[in-house]
């Protein structure tokens, strides 16, 4: 993969359209926020960062929630280069035992669903009292899996997109904004 340049990245910035502004996103992370404060005062839950895409979903969510918990992350992907493989590779985590214990995974977006159902299964192997998965992006597509998010932030349309974690050709993680390549 080649690097891209501080002009590079202006250059896909001026030609994508941004779906949702810094202030619409922060708004939404809140809204996920109230939300897990709501469902799990009290419940110990381990929040589980779903890298890479999830470090900044993850980090946002964490310093709004106001109850103990723990925290933990899992590593696995797909992909290799901008290649999807159908099997996960694992490569860290998870590093706390969820036995009998309520799990909140947080990753950037629901996409086709194969990350997420796999990482939920091994939580379930693990026997995770109950799973909670939280996106931050919603891409509205259909999905060879059946699964659902129980928190989400945003909806996309069925477009590449980057900002707020998700990457740009591996850059871009770090966009104020939710964008999305212009075809």
């Amino acid at each position: 993969m080649t690097n891209i340049t501080d002009k590079q990245a202006k250059e896909v910035l001026a030609k994508a359209d941004c779906l949702y502004t810094e202030s619409e996103v922060e708004s939404a992370i809140k809204i996920i926020a109230n939300a897990l404060n709501e469902d799990l005062m009290d419940k110990n839950p381990i929040f589980v960062c779903i890298m890479t895409g999830g470090t900044i979903p993850f980090a946002k969510l964490l310093m709004l929630f106001r109850s103990p918990c723990e925290i933990d992350y899992v590593h696995a992907t797909r992909y290799k280069g901008n290649k999807a493989k159908k099997e996960l590779e694992w490569i860290s985590g998870p590093n706390i035992d969820p036995k009998g214990r309520v799990v909140v995974l947080i990753d950037d977006i629901l996409d086709e669903g194969v990350t997420l159902s796999q990482i939920e299964k091994k939580f379930i192997h693990l026997q995770a009292k109950e799973i909670k998965k939280v996106v931050l992006v919603h891409k509205e597509r259909p999905r060879s899996i059946d699964i659902k998010a129980d928190y989400i932030g945003l909806n996309v349309p069925d477009r590449y997109v980057f900002g707020y974690g998700m990457d740009y050709k591996g850059y871009l993680r770090n966009v104020a904004g939710i964008y999305a390549e212009v075809k």
